[in-house]
């Protein structure tokens, strides 16, 4: 018997017009001008962020770490800048206990290597409900050690609003007064993971002096400060 076959219908797309390179590269640029624009806007905004108003910090927050308890200076692991992702994985959250929340996971899926973050003397943790050893079982099985997380364990989620929903709360200290400088959510977690991206919603920026900060910011020559991250100490 001869068997009839079955082609498989292709899907149709109703794409843009196909055009030469030359008439690609000018409608490149004509959206060129546009996105110029768009960054020019987001470094502007960023300005902003860097003149927002300072919050103290009067509680003492108590987190547990991978090495005993830990207050939210001791987050801060000596450096100046903090900023804190609520994850949320807990009972209660779906794909718990072998996953957190598939949006957290996405976030810490893009997280960027740490040591460019620390080079500007910020650190980025992630902080959970979830005992230290359901989280460093989860690290481990989803590749995430360089991400330091911590169990919260008072109500630092309910007083920095990330008690229902994921949101990321950037800090500063001075000695050892701490100062809440900034929070995004929603969308606004979807861009973090970028080390460019965190620095954007610090109260320093990315300290370099092309950045219209306030007088008296750190800042330096770009690219002086970048490193390998595995010769952190190498210029």
């Amino acid at each position: 018997m001869k068997i009839k076959k079955v082609e498989k219908k292709k899907d149709k797309v109703n794409h843009p017009p196909i055009v030469s390179p030359e008439e690609w590269e000018a409608a490149r640029q004509k959206l060129l001008v546009k996105e110029k624009q768009l960054t020019r806007a987001r470094d502007a905004l960023a300005a902003e962020r860097r003149r927002m108003p300072w919050m103290a910090v009067e509680k003492e927050y108590k987190f547990q770490g991978a090495e005993g308890k830990a207050t939210l200076l001791d987050l801060f692991d000596g450096r100046r800048q903090l900023i804190v992702y609520r994850a949320f994985f807990e009972p209660g959250v779906k794909g718990w206990p072998e996953h957190a929340c598939i949006g957290c996971s996405m976030v810490a899926d893009q997280v960027a290597h740490p040591a460019h973050l620390n080079a500007r003397n910020t650190t980025l943790v992630f902080a959970s409900r979830a005992p230290q050893k359901d989280i460093e079982w989860l690290k481990a099985r989803m590749g995430w050690q360089l991400i330091p997380w911590y169990t919260m364990t008072d109500e630092f989620d309910t007083d920095f609003g990330v008690d229902e929903w994921h949101g990321t709360n950037a800090f500063i200290r001075d000695g050892d007064s701490l100062f809440r400088t900034y929070f995004i959510n929603n969308r606004g977690d979807e861009q973090m993971g970028s080390t460019w991206n965190y620095f954007d919603i610090t109260a320093l920026g990315r300290q370099e002096e092309w950045e219209d900060s306030p007088e008296g910011y750190p800042q330096t020559p770009p690219y002086e400060w970048w490193i390998w991250h595995d010769e952190p100490d190498r210029p």
